[in-house]
């Protein structure tokens, strides 16, 4: 068995006449479990329950799992590939992929990023919280797969899953905070890694590295790592393909952003960039995307989709990594990264940022935040049963609490809150 097909358990638990592969068998569990359907129920950008057209963070995982599929096809044809066996070796199988995209938002909490800052602020003298170290606890630790170790996936899907290869400081902020749940967004945004409660299972992963490597690895700069792993790298395109190109469509349909607002701020750029395509088709594709006609919207919406999948590349990370999962990088040729980055800031600036927007991720924030209070004032009393054990035996008896509230759909924190504070 491969190093990068072995499990944290030591076990590779095949079943008589299975003939699935390690990486089959680790998308199989992140499908089945109970994290991946509270996807469903928690909010991408827009609230869930205003409408049922929009994405959702599980329909979201499922179009970047869609994209990040169609980069390894595209990364297998790729000049520099072909040429290259190290390369082609390189390149995850479908399964493999598809694996890391569908569980790469597993531990996003409720009420989006509202809800990451409220956790965060509320463990900032417990390690903070920050999505992607969650999704890490989440698949290592606390889905019941198996009893200790989580869903138990394989080290090459867990490697794939650190975007921020770091341990986060156990003391995030010398602050004292205040208590009345008024803070500022932008002062509490998590800093990037994996909670020190999780150490053993990232450093089990780091295992296989040397120890120049690991260092250079978790080189951290401005509260984040500026390093990742080949099949973290094409993941984290298909992620941003997915939220640049498919959120606009939601807040194009759903009113949240105008056609002239999009005539003003993005076709211009769109226009400049230098980008072939782009200054070509950039005006067709604005009236495709603002058109009554659904179709030539789906239609503009592919063929965005497509020139960013088509306009992939390959990249050394220009260090003296051993392995080649840490040598390589995915990225997107220099012409096509202007026109995604275009896409985002656009949604972020007009839909993101759009005060009713904020204002919902505010309430939400102010829900964790009182609950968190609530539960760690009077545990016995408030807790669930099941989970005032596990507080009972843990070392940081915060952190279950936090995993307690970051499991919640958006609908179930509401409704917990109203149980607790309304009538």
């Amino acid at each position: 068995m491969s190093i990068w097909q072995q499990r944290l358990s030591g076990s590779s638990n095949n079943r008589p006449k299975d003939h699935r592969d390690a990486y089959q068998r680790d998308k199989a569990r992140i499908l089945h479990s109970a994290a991946f359907r509270r996807l469903q129920s928690k909010t991408q950008v827009l609230s869930v329950g205003h409408h049922d057209f929009y994405r959702t963070r599980l329909t979201h995982s499922l179009e970047v799992a869609q994209v990040g599929t169609g980069l390894t096809s595209q990364l297998r044809q790729h000049e520099k590939v072909l040429q290259s066996k190290e390369l082609q070796a390189l390149i995850p199988s479908e399964p493999l992929i598809e694996a890391l995209c569908l569980a790469h938002d597993l531990g996003h909490p409720p009420f989006g990023h509202g809800g990451e800052v409220a956790l965060n602020y509320m463990m900032r003298k417990n390690g903070g919280f920050e999505g992607n170290a969650q999704t890490f606890r989440i698949i290592s630790q606390l889905e019941p797969y198996t009893e200790h170790y989580g869903m138990d996936l394989t080290r090459r899907t867990c490697l794939g899953l650190l975007k921020y290869p770091t341990l986060i400081p156990n003391n995030i902020k010398n602050c004292e905070g205040n208590n009345n749940y008024l803070i500022k967004s932008a002062e509490w945004k998590p800093f990037k890694g994996i909670y020190q409660d999780d150490e053993p299972a990232f450093n089990w992963v780091m295992a296989e590295f040397s120890t120049n490597d690991i260092n250079q690895f978790c080189t951290v700069d401005n509260n984040k790592t500026i390093y990742k792993s080949f099949d973290a790298s094409i993941m984290e395109l298909a992620d941003d393909i997915a939220y640049g190109v498919h959120d606009l469509e939601d807040a194009i349909v759903l009113g949240h952003v105008t056609e002239e607002q999009w005539l003003e701020q993005a076709l211009p750029e769109l226009q400049k960039i230098d980008n072939l395509w782009s200054q070509k088709y950039s005006e067709q594709i604005s009236e495709m995307l603002f058109s009554n006609k659904h179709h030539l919207r789906k239609n503009a919406i592919g063929a965005l989709v497509n020139h960013l999948i088509t306009s992939i590349d390959v990249t050394a990370t220009h260090q003296a990594f051993s392995p080649t999962q840490l040598q390589y990088n995915a990225t997107l040729s220099t012409s096509a990264l202007p026109l995604l980055d275009v896409l985002k800031r656009f949604v972020f600036d007009n839909l993101i940022m759009h005060p009713e927007i904020q204002q919902l991720e505010f309430r939400g924030q102010r829900i964790l935040m009182a609950m968190f209070d609530a539960f760690t004032t009077d545990p016995q009393r408030l807790l669930p049963i099941a989970i005032r054990a596990e507080y009972d035996a843990a070392a940081n008896p915060n952190r279950v609490i936090c995993d307690h509230l970051a499991s919640m759909s958006d609908e179930q924190a509401t409704r917990t809150y109203k149980t607790m504070f309304t009538n």
